[in-house]
């Protein structure tokens, strides 16, 4: 029951905090002292309860008249900080885990699948307890004719009795009741299942560098740049893509009724062809993967909104559009300590820089789902969009074929050129881990020496 305004207002002072956050807590994890627990655990077990109540108290509505917009802005901003404390470590952990490029690559894999696959399962579990509450669309076509929807909000909102709105109060609780729990249990499976090693990341002879000396380190090393690049773009064409695919279904499609199992084709194709893609770049190469996996989603792309409106070329659609979001989850993130080791090969007197790049990695994908929800929010304002209208004008219906079509491609073709750009091929990979090899054991015997020569001393 809060104005659409202001709304609008929490969502973007959230997303600009959270922008904020991602290069802090990147900051204060590189300067983390380590514990028996690691250094990145104690950042996810330590967050994990304060994110659960504040993920729960951002769908209470408190009784109180005035100060609501306030009670939203502050746990929105308290939830976003504290997902970073927890999304930033579990990221770099990859780095922590192992020193081979083979064994990382495949952590990642594991992880992508999984966290697809609770996508999947939050989105059902939120859809299918909130959903079970009946919110009628508006029907009336005087509506249509209002220059925005706040007026057939507020019709709406006079209209429901009180006791339907209880009953969605009541189910978004039940929901995020049992979202938190799960939470709780896979990050209790995380801490006790996972053990992070500090050999795995660092070479004995390294020297600490302070964090801004290592953030424009980082941020002058041009591989990592153009993977972000071609990362920001991948991921801004796909978010658009599953944003905007429900109302695609629901009223330029005509699938109301079966736009919930349209999206849940697409997550479930998703998860499925992870373990393809990780055996497709394991045979072919990660660049080589990224050109197919991204770009086999454009002619499906092209097909959905140039046929005429078929429900099984919809679902042939979403099973090819979730074969390629799992390329675009997998293949960016698998990439990642590619540029981490080329970065300790260029700088090997500087480390425990592994958070910052994770951390803008994260900030990247943050900001992509912001830029999305902007892009999408206003093309269908200006187009006359009208909240929960039972159908829509027609220039809302060609702006939808744009969100999910058209511009989707154009921003696919533009981060294929990017990744084009990426230095690191499977050459240099292999000639990456013979350095960094050779620098170990370099430093390993170097350290030794040293030892021996201080006990003769003594």
């Amino acid at each position: 029951q809060v104005d659409a305004f202001y709304a609008s207002i929490i969502l973007f002072a959230g997303r600009v905090w959270d922008a904020i956050t991602d290069p802090m807590v990147g900051f204060f994890i590189s300067k983390t002292s380590w514990t028996r627990f690691g250094r990145l655990m104690p950042w996810i077990m330590f967050s994990t309860p304060f994110a659960i109540i504040s993920y729960f108290l951002i769908w209470f509505v408190p009784d109180i008249s005035t100060g609501q917009v306030m009670w939203y802005l502050v746990f929105y901003c308290a939830f976003q900080t504290l997902v970073t404390c927890f999304h930033v470590p579990y990221s770099a952990l990859t780095m922590f885990i192992s020193r081979e490029q083979s064994e990382r690559d495949s952590a990642t894999a594991y992880r992508m699948t999984v966290e697809v696959l609770g996508t999947v399962l939050g989105t059902a579990i939120q859809g299918q307890i909130v959903g079970k509450v009946d919110t009628p669309c508006i029907g009336n076509p005087f509506f249509f004719g209002l220059p925005n929807s706040s007026v057939a909000m507020e019709e709406l909102n006079m209209t429901q009795d009180t006791e339907s709105l209880t009953d969605t109060r009541n189910a978004y609780m039940i929901a995020a009741g049992v979202i938190g729990g799960l939470y709780v249990l896979c990050a209790l499976i995380l801490v006790l299942g996972v053990k992070e090693r500090r050999e795995s990341s660092e070479l004995q002879s390294d020297e600490p560098v302070s964090f801004f000396q290592g953030l424009k380190l980082v941020m002058n090393h041009g591989p990592y740049i153009k993977l972000i690049a071609g990362f920001l773009f991948t991921s801004l064409a796909f978010m658009l893509l599953e944003g905007n695919f429900a109302l695609f279904c629901t009223y330029t499609l005509g699938f109301r009724n079966e736009f919930q199992n349209i999206l849940l084709a697409i997550m479930l194709s998703a998860t499925l062809t992870i373990p393809f893609w990780q055996w497709f770049l394991t045979r072919f190469g990660k660049k080589t993967a990224v050109y197919v996996g991204i770009s086999s989603a454009i002619p499906f792309l092209i097909a959905v909104v140039v046929l005429d409106s078929n429900l099984f070329v919809t679902y042939v659609v979403a099973v090819a559009a979730g074969i390629s979001v799992a390329a675009a989850f997998l293949l960016p993130w698998s990439m990642l300590p590619d540029v981490v080791d080329d970065f300790k090969l260029q700088h090997p007197s500087s480390h425990g820089h592994e958070a910052i790049f994770f951390s803008f990695y994260v900030f990247f994908t943050k900001f992509t789902a912001g830029v999305s929800l902007g892009i999408s929010t206003l093309s269908l304002d200006f187009a006359g969009y009208q909240t929960r209208g039972c159908s829509q004008p027609g220039q809302v219906n060609f702006t939808l074929k744009m969100l999910v079509s058209a511009v989707p491609v154009g921003l696919i073709l533009l981060s294929l050129l990017l990744f084009k750009l990426y230095p690191i091929d499977e050459e240099k990979r292999r000639k990456n881990k013979k350095a960094l090899q050779d620098l170990r054991e370099e430093s390993n015997s170097s350290s030794e020496s040293d030892n021996t020569e201080l006990a003769s001393i003594v």
